[in-house]
C-alpha cells in the first residue's frame, strides 16, 4: 500500500500552508494498493519529535474502504458522513492541526491503515484509543512522512 500527497514527496519540506504558519489546513493524501479484504481505514499524523514528547496533529478513522484520497483542508468535524470520523489531537480538538514546531526541524509522519472492519466507535478517539481498537485488524500499513522548520522570527 502506498500513501502520497500532492503538495510534497516523502521525506520532503511540508509547504507552510498546511502549517501554523499558513492557513493551517490539512494536506490533500491519496493512497492505493490496500488489500481486497479492506473494510476501512484509519489515520493518524504525529510528530516524534516535539520537546514534549509524541505530539499528535490528527486521528482519522473509520474511512470507508471505498475512499482512496482525502482532499485539502479536510473536515474538522466530528463526524463526516461518509469519509469517516475525527478523533482528538494532542491539543484536544477535533481533525487536523497542523506542523507548529517551536525550535528546529521536526519530523511528521502520517501512517494510514487498511483495516478488516469498520470500527463502528465514537468521534473523539485519541491516538493510544485508536491503535487499541486496531489491534489485529490491521492488513496493511502505509507512511508518508514530512519535515516542516518554521521561518527565523516566529
Amino acid at each position: 500500500m502506498e500513501l502520497k500527497s500532492l503538495s510534497f514527496q516523502h521525506e520532503n519540506m511540508i509547504p507552510a500552508q498546511y502549517t501554523c504558519d499558513g492557513r493551517n489546513v490539512s494536506p490533500p493524501l491519496s493512497w492505493s494498493g490496500a488489500p481486497d479484504k479492506t473494510k476501512s481505514f484509519a489515520l493518524i499524523c504525529d510528530d516524534p519529535d516535539a520537546p514534549v514528547g509524541l505530539w499528535v496533529h490528527w486521528v482519522l478513522f473509520d474511512i470507508p474502504a471505498s475512499v482512496n484520497a482525502l482532499a485539502q483542508n479536510f473536515s474538522r468535524t466530528e463526524d463526516i458522513p461518509g469519509f469517516g470520523k475525527n478523533g482528538k489531537n494532542t491539543s484536544g480538538r477535533f481533525g487536523y492541526d497542523g506542523p507548529c514546531p517551536p525550535d528546529g526541524t521536526h519530523r511528521y509522519y502520517f501512517k494510514l491503515y487498511a483495516l478488516d472492519t469498520m470500527l463502528n466507535l465514537k468521534p473523539g478517539l485519541t491516538k493510544d484509543d485508536l491503535l487499541q481498537a486496531i489491534k489485529g485488524h490491521v492488513l496493511a500499513e502505509a507512511q508518508l512522512m514530512g519535515r516542516y522548520k518554521r521561518p527565523a522570527g516566529r
